[in-house]
């Protein structure tokens, strides 16, 4: 079975040409000179010479697993879902149809589109999801970074916020600064970074104005800081996340560090403590839940969606179980992986099952979570029931 769990919907089909830069670079590692005898215990005896496994490259290993255990698969969610984190994976009006019989399918009741827009580029998007589906779709708008270093950017960011919103917007986002500021260079081949001084970071005082607005309007804002940690680390062959990721990979970049990027969005949500922020992406935190924990604590308007992490909760099963449950009130359910009938349908499994040693990316193995359901009807749907703005949006 092909997990569902990857970062985006091109990014398994970009996987072999990433690799094989990485295939290449583990095929003339001198740190895996060794023989293989001294790497396996079970190898040694002075007899091995090798096999037609040696010539496997990295990036082609696919083994079978030979594992019989407990299969299940549920066809929908047990809770109407929100889906508080997806974007505009639909073009056309008959492609939004197929999207909410989708939905219908699965259990969605309704999906965020995180849009990014502003604009006439946003008006067009309200005609497209919002007024033939209205109860269906939840469209949050973008932000105006144009000219930000103009005397009049604060109100003119706001002004546009304020007219987003009566054209049907109930939140903003999804904002992005993962080391250059808002609108910046997110990885290999990507944007190129503005120079330090003209950057627009989360946290900018002249942002001040953009987020008091949000309170006034009573919409949250969904802010994806940073990234996975390991997007830090050299690509190479200590490299936790494989290949295909490392196209997020920030390291040797002219951006701010993993840790200096946390403090900028705990800055924003501290100043800030009217506005509701959601950090995406379980903050990008999720790799230390008990460090996230502590974030979530100390701020009672940071929340989080769980989005494109599945592979995280998954490889720490007990761990992100207890984190859920404690957390039940702060953590949303969102998806940010396209509109594929199957991808919805692996999240009910990690999240409902007990299932073991389920494919995912990163060639590492999930194990289901089993939640009981008052953490599953807050995740999927009761938290988002309070937080979001529900105003109809016509």
């Amino acid at each position: 079975m092909q997990s569902k769990f990857y970062p985006g919907a091109a990014g398994f089909a970009a996987a072999a040409v990433l690799a094989l830069a990485f295939g290449a670079l583990v095929r003339s590692s001198r740190v895996h000179a060794q023989e293989p005898a001294a790497l396996d215990p079970n190898l040694s005896g002075g007899n091995y010479k090798g096999g037609p496994m040696d010539k496997v490259l990295l990036k082609d290993y696919k083994p079978d697993s030979s594992l019989v255990v407990p299969e299940h698969h549920p066809a929908k969610a047990k809770y109407p879902a929100i889906d508080v984190h997806s974007h505009v994976y639909a073009q056309t009006p008959a492609e939004v149809a197929e999207w909410v019989k989708t939905m219908d399918e699965v259990g969605v009741e309704t999906t965020v589109i995180l849009t990014g827009a502003t604009g006439e580029r946003f008006d067009r998007l309200v005609d497209l999801y919002l007024k033939p589906y209205p109860k269906r779709f939840i469209l949050f708008a973008g932000i105006d970074i144009s000219n930000h270093d103009a005397a009049d950017y604060p109100e003119r960011a706001a002004r546009e916020l304020e007219r987003c919103y009566r054209k049907g917007a109930r939140g903003v986002g999804e904002l992005t600064d993962k080391g250059s500021g808002l609108g910046g260079f997110t990885g290999f081949g990507t944007r190129k970074a503005p120079p330090p001084g003209q950057r627009l970071h989360i946290d900018d005082p002249r942002l001040d104005l953009f987020w008091k607005k949000c309170a006034e309007l009573k919409i949250p804002a969904s802010l994806h800081i940073a990234d996975h940690p390991s997007a830090w680390r050299p690509p190479d062959e200590h490299q936790e996340r494989s290949p295909v990721f490392q196209r997020f990979n920030q390291y040797g970049q002219d951006v701010d560090s993993y840790e200096k990027l946390i403090e900028r969005r705990n800055n924003v949500v501290a100043r800030h403590p009217e506005t509701t922020f959601i950090a995406v992406h379980l903050g990008n935190e999720g790799n230390n839940l008990a460090a996230f924990a502590k974030d979530l604590d100390k701020y009672p308007n940071l929340y989080s969606d769980i989005s494109a992490r599945g592979y995280e909760v998954g490889r720490e099963p007990h761990t992100a179980a207890r984190f859920l449950a404690r957390y039940r009130t702060r953590i949303l359910y969102g998806t940010d992986q396209g509109r594929d009938k199957a991808m919805y349908q692996a999240w009910w499994r990690l999240f409902e099952t007990e299932d073991e040693y389920m494919p995912g990316p990163n060639w590492w193995r999930l194990y289901g979570l089993n939640l009981p359901n008052q953490v599953l009807e807050s995740l999927y749907r009761g938290n988002a029931k309070r937080i979001l703005n529900w105003t109809p949006p016509f």
